[in-house]
């Protein structure tokens, strides 16, 4: 008889399994055709496309996408965003059913999350956790901060890469991407708000252009004295933990330590909401933002660049 917490999660696997995929790159091996790495992604469209990481597609020059029954299909790049670790491939295949996307933003530090993917080529490996943070920045491989990221303590491997993170419900939360090398229990998924955002640019334009501030962040809730001090909407906001030397944020006079509430007059709770606003238009153009430095409601006027 099977307790709850396992039946959670059992339900949970149930409604996403058949869209989980091995990412194989096939290359030259001694001279013969063979995979030289693999990684994890997931079908999101009933049409054939994926998601998975931008680092287990880049440079390859053939893809292959094996579903949960092993059966092989040749896979297309649609686009790749490296910057913030995310590509989108496409599959012609019908024996799946693509997973649910959720909403991030309902995400709460504790909430139980479920890992699945290919680490070490072990297909279909399941781990779980809780939500260890939200809003965090991360350097991706490439040297860029991503933004809005989950951190989890759900054991993630080389192979994890580009396979879902989902909720007790099912529902995929994130993109897991990545693990802090020599460290235990620090791993962390690509939001799936801030996804979204990115497959519309990539199925569309087949790139992503957006504006850049030079932030490291950490999504927080706000305490109700501040709130009531400053007679604050928000609920959460942005702590800085880090500005980027020469970046727009640090000409602006942002610091390490101040609240970021508001942006373009727009009140700013989570790291998705700020990704959202930071498209292509707001390139080259100043706009105001508000903090709270110390005790002190203060208002800067930053020009996002180009990321």
């Amino acid at each position: 008889m099977t307790d709850l917490f396992s039946e959670t999660i059992m339900g949970a696997i149930d409604k996403v399994k058949s869209s989980v995929v091995k990412i194989e790159r096939v290359g030259a091996v001694n001279g013969k055709e063979g995979v030289t790495g693999t990684g994890s992604g997931f079908l999101f469209s009933s049409d054939g496309y994926l998601f998975t990481n931008s680092h287990v597609v880049h440079g390859a020059k053939r893809l292959r996408v094996a579903l949960h029954d092993g059966e092989l299909h040749e896979a297309a790049l649609i686009g790749e965003d490296p910057s913030n670790d995310l590509a989108i491939l496409k599959i012609s295949a019908n024996d799946f059913t693509p997973a649910i996307l959720g909403d991030s933003a309902q995400l709460k530090i504790g909430e139980l999350v479920i890992a699945i993917g290919n680490p070490m080529g072990f297909q279909h490996t399941v781990t779980h956790g809780i939500v260890s943070a939200l809003g965090r920045s991360l350097r991706s491989e490439a040297g860029n901060l991503m933004d809005s990221m989950i951190q989890t303590d759900a054991a993630l491997n080389p192979g994890n890469s580009g396979g879902p993170l989902i909720n007790a419900a099912g529902e995929v939360i994130g993109v897991n991407t990545a693990m802090i090398q020599g460290a235990q229990n620090l791993c962390f998924a690509i939001s799936i708000n801030t996804a979204k955002e990115i497959a519309y640019q990539l199925m569309k334009f087949g790139k992503v252009r957006r504006a850049y501030l030079g932030l490291v962040l950490q999504q927080i809730e706000l305490v109700p004295k501040l709130r009531s001090i400053h007679h604050l909407a928000n609920k959460s906001a942005l702590f800085v933990t880090q500005v980027e030397k020469g970046s727009p944020a640090d000409k602006a006079g942002l610091q390490s330590g101040d609240i970021l509430l508001s942006f373009s007059d727009k009140m700013v709770q989570t790291s998705d909401e700020l990704f959202k606003m930071l498209t292509e238009d707001k390139i080259g153009s100043f706009y105001f933002t508000q903090i709270i430095r110390g005790n002190q409601k203060q208002e800067l006027r930053i020009t996002p660049s180009e990321k």
